[in-house]
């Protein structure tokens, strides 16, 4: 009996044209990025891969760029779910969560809480009926935060135990600036260590390079993804490049290795599909 072949999925990559004028902070000044990124462009890295699906996620705070997202996932087969945004504090933002679920590839939204001032704003009482929504309409929440927000989502998790979430970018560590084993390295482990284990919440392997200095290698991340794969398992770990961002510090293909590599045998096939299929209802 001939085996089924598990299908690959970048679980978080990203899509954007300049003149659409939603991309703040897309300027000339970061370099190599500033350019429209086209699903023509993307394409060949999944085809060379191996990998036959993808979720695009929003790069701009704006409702308009995700009903342009899922535009582009309408025309590209290989984009099999988008993740956007509403305001979280609009009383009405249920209105658009409702709109955008009735076009096929939405899933759910990501507030940018990495770029807003204020650490706990994700507890901010007029951003409940928002994530009470998101409940309600079964739709996810991506969490793209930085290691100062970690008890601030644990807090929200306790808030909203049935909150379909999915941490981005392994909680962004510093890894250029950290050493393993160090006081900032155990506050890390130890807040997502206590996600994984006292929540449903997910995690993206993903954006490794991005927090490393130059020169990485499947070394520097080891300590990292140990953390993660103990505390969240192949069935809540999910692998993502975040291209074209990568391209700050790394190739896709080399992410790609490294990750398969960090990896090892065991969950495998979750990590590089099912669970990215699994959490994003494929």
């Amino acid at each position: 009996m001939k085996q089924e072949r598990v299908l690959r999925v970048d679980a978080h990559h990203h899509l954007w044209r300049l003149s659409r004028g939603d991309y703040g902070w897309l300027t000339p000044e970061v370099g190599p990025l500033y350019r429209d990124v086209e699903p023509a462009d993307f394409a060949p890295y999944l085809a060379r891969n191996g990998i036959g699906r993808s979720i695009l996620i929003q790069a701009a705070p704006a409702v308009a760029e995700t009903v342009f997202l899922c535009e582009l996932a309408r025309d590209n087969p290989f984009i099999a779910a988008v993740v956007g945004w509403v305001d979280f504090a609009d009383p009405a933002s249920r209105v658009d969560l409702e709109r955008l679920k009735e076009l096929p590839p939405f899933r759910g939204v990501r507030p940018m809480i990495q770029d807003i001032a204020e650490d706990a704003w994700m507890l901010r009482d007029e951003l409940s009926h928002t994530f009470r929504n998101l409940v309600a309409l079964d739709l996810s929440f991506d969490a793209l935060i930085q290691p100062r927000h970690l008890p601030h989502l644990i807090e929200l998790v306790a808030r909203h135990p049935d909150l379909r979430l999915v941490i981005n970018h392994c909680g962004k560590p510093e890894i250029r600036d950290w050493t393993p084993g160090d006081a900032d390295f155990r506050n890390w482990a130890e807040g997502m260590t206590w996600l994984a284990r006292n929540s449903a919440a997910f995690c993206k392997l993903s954006a490794m390079p991005t927090r490393a200095a130059p020169g990485w290698t499947v070394e520097t991340f080891r300590p990292y993804a140990d953390v993660l794969l103990d505390a969240f398992g192949p069935e809540r770990l999910m692998w993502a490049s975040d291209w074209p961002v990568l391209e700050r510090n790394g190739s896709y293909d080399d992410w790609l290795g490294a990750a398969r590599e960090l990896v090892g045998s065991a969950g495998v096939d979750a990590i590089f599909g099912n669970t990215a299929r699994q959490f994003y209802r494929l």
